[in-house]
């Protein structure tokens, strides 16, 4: 199985085409590859740090960013990194300053390790793993470990008490995360992620969210345990609480402090584009006749060769699955600024005492499904739903049916009796035989 597909594409088009030397041409395709990666991972925050602030203007009957770039406000995001950029980097005197300074690095770093092995298109994908779903879902949990650091090495009591909580909040949410994860990987039969949506095209109704009842109520379950996992609200408790101040970066200051919040938007995009693949087709359009025709773009490299027409195919595919991913992080910005804010009880009571049972019934009830299936259909002896047999009622009469032939009386669903022996049972009869 090719692992690297995009790389080696790249690398066979510049041998090719342009000339160049084997080395030459692989560190060019790294360098282009890292740099899709780059603009995907920093591209996504700058996108939703302005569009929170809109959304939220609405939502408060207000305007929200409006000066900086024009009549809306586009180059707010950039006018907020240039401002955290010209900032003073404080490292506090009782801090760890090499696990201060590693910390939001390990958070970042945590969310772009995910997109290495999540597919944009059915080729458009770093790393094309057979467990990819595995890979992603234990990459993603690292980014606790930098909230832990980062509430550690501060040398503040308030910072440490963020960090806890925020990090029990992370790994308790993770349990059923991992479980409404499972649930569609049972229904498809696969862990590799492109596999997974490939099983998806056609119509809309082909999506894994449509398959069953449990699988629809765990696509809800699931948004709301990654929202929980993300730190957001109504989850995000660590800066709820007059006594936290900010939380775990309460010591933080300029673009350190920004790294948490990319961080923070980056896996907001990350656990939607998962949600998109595992339930609402990923790349694929719902519009059957579309799908074909990218199906059939696409298949043009598949000797492995360069074909423009296929890289369109795969930019269509990859427009459509962050579209659905933006939709769900729109959401995610929508219920932050419309609930309030839970305590750190009912937080992890949300999850130890609701979500978790509902992700274990909700796997189970997927496993029994298509036993209730084949009951339920012809394959099955016996139907759930047929009605059973009233043990009060009275016994059916049978109504004796003459045969055409012998003339004789025949009770349903028995056999003729031949004349020579019902002559012998008479002579037995007679004789005094039972």
């Amino acid at each position: 199985m090719n692992f690297f597909p995009i790389a080696t594409s790249i690398v066979d088009f510049l041998q090719e085409s342009v000339g160049l030397t084997n080395g030459l041409a692989m560190a060019l395709a790294a360098l282009i590859h890292g740099s899709l990666l780059v603009g995907i991972f920093m591209g996504t925050p700058v996108v939703w740090i302005w569009g929170e602030r809109k959304i939220a203007g609405r939502i408060q009957d207000r305007l929200g960013p409006t000066r900086v770039g024009g009549r809306f406000g586009w180059l707010q995001s950039v006018a907020d990194g240039i401002k955290l950029i010209q900032k003073e980097d404080l490292v506090p005197p009782a801090a760890d300053s090499m696990l201060y300074r590693m910390a939001p690095y390990m958070v970042c770093v945590a969310a772009f390790g995910t997109m290495m092995v999540l597919p944009f298109g059915e080729t458009w994908v770093a790393v094309a793993s057979d467990i990819g779903l595995y890979v992603l879902v234990a990459i993603l949990s690292l980014e606790v470990i930098g909230i832990i650091l980062a509430g550690y090495s501060s040398g503040s009591k308030w910072s440490l008490f963020g960090g806890m909580r925020e990090a029990a909040q992370m790994v308790s949410y993770e349990i059923p995360l991992s479980l409404c994860a499972i649930i569609p990987i049972t229904v498809a039969g696969s862990l590799n992620l492109v596999e997974i949506t490939q099983l998806q095209s056609g119509w809309a109704n082909n999506w894994l969210i449509f398959h069953d009842p449990f699988v629809l109520i765990t696509f809800f379950v699931y948004f709301t345990v990654a929202t929980a996992s993300c730190k957001r609200a109504p989850f995000d408790l660590a800066e709820a609480e007059s006594e936290l101040v900010g939380g775990f970066h309460t010591e933080y200051s300029g673009m350190r402090w920004s790294f948490f919040f990319m961080g923070e938007y980056a896996a907001m995009f990350v656990v939607c584009a998962v949600a998109s693949i595992l339930f609402l087709g990923g790349w694929n359009s719902g519009i059957a006749p579309l799908d074909t025709a990218l199906l059939e773009m696409r298949a043009l490299s598949a000797d492995g060769s360069f074909q423009p027409m296929s890289y369109l195919s795969n930019a269509i595919g990859m427009g459509i699955l962050i579209s659905k991913s933006w939709v769900l992080v729109f959401v995610q910005v929508w219920v932050r600024w419309t609930l309030p804010r839970l305590r750190i009880d009912q937080v992890m009571i949300t999850c130890l005492k609701y979500l978790i049972p509902m992700s274990c019934f909700l796997f189970l009830g997927t496993i029994l499904w298509p036993l209730l299936m084949y009951k339920m259909s012809d394959g099955g002896r016996t139907s759930f739903w047929a009605p059973k047999a009233d043990r009060w009622a009275k016994p059916a009469v049978l109504v004796p049916v003459e045969d055409a032939e012998t003339s004789q009386l025949i009770l349903p669903n028995s056999t003729p009796v031949d004349t020579g022996e019902l002559a012998d049972v008479d002579r037995k009869v007679a004789g005094g035989t039972r």
